[in-house]
């Protein structure tokens, strides 16, 4: 009996921004799948218009796993995560010890398909894309936060737009252009720009 997928399903019960107030709560297994959307997306723009190479499904499967570590961990808050190169190593040297042990769980048939995907020997590319939808994601929360009126949101909203803005990657820069706008818009006026 393998345990392994027992616990990633526990994802959807690690909220993300435990230390702000949320109007609508956001989990790491939702975080995990809009980023490997967003990632998915960046790979095949960067191929399609940018000469990349890159395998867009397997960067979609990066992200995926991007944060399995923190279903035995927990999501440790940005502010207290990145106060300071002792505390994000240590919190890095943990969230490696959750995935060694969650790798553990796996049969032993299974170890070789899954193991570049629990401990990613990510090429620059597939990283750089991975952070780069990681981010775009909680930019996208903290729009949501605002569209809302949550404005506990607003000092993140400005550090995470200058992050993304910042980003050197063409990419981004389409996705943000193309797919942005679209994100503060109802449904019904999602509906209303189709017809």
């Amino acid at each position: 009996m393998s345990h392994f997928f027992a616990y990633l399903s526990k994802m959807k019960y690690i909220n993300r921004w435990g230390l702000m107030r949320n109007t609508e709560s956001e989990n790491i297994q939702e975080h995990s799948f809009e980023v490997a959307v967003i990632a998915h997306a960046l790979a095949v723009i960067k191929n399609s218009l940018y000469q990349g190479g890159v395998n867009p499904e397997r960067v979609a499967v990066l992200a995926l796993y991007h944060e399995i570590g923190e279903v035995i961990v927990g999501d440790l808050p940005a502010p207290i995560k990145y106060f300071n190169d002792a505390i994000q190593q240590s919190f890095s040297d943990i969230e490696n010890i959750a995935r060694e042990k969650l790798f553990s769980m796996l049969p032993k048939e299974l170890q070789p398909t899954y193991r570049p995907i629990v401990f990613p020997n990510q090429s620059r590319d597939e990283a750089e894309l991975v952070k780069a939808a990681d981010k775009i994601s909680a930019y996208l929360k903290c729009l949501q936060e605002l569209k809302h009126g949550n404005k506990d949101f607003q000092k993140a909203e400005k550090t995470l737009h200058k992050y993304i803005q910042g980003i050197p990657l063409p990419e981004v820069k389409f996705f943000l252009d193309k797919f942005l706008p679209s994100y503060s818009l109802t449904i019904d006026e999602l509906n209303e720009e189709r017809n």
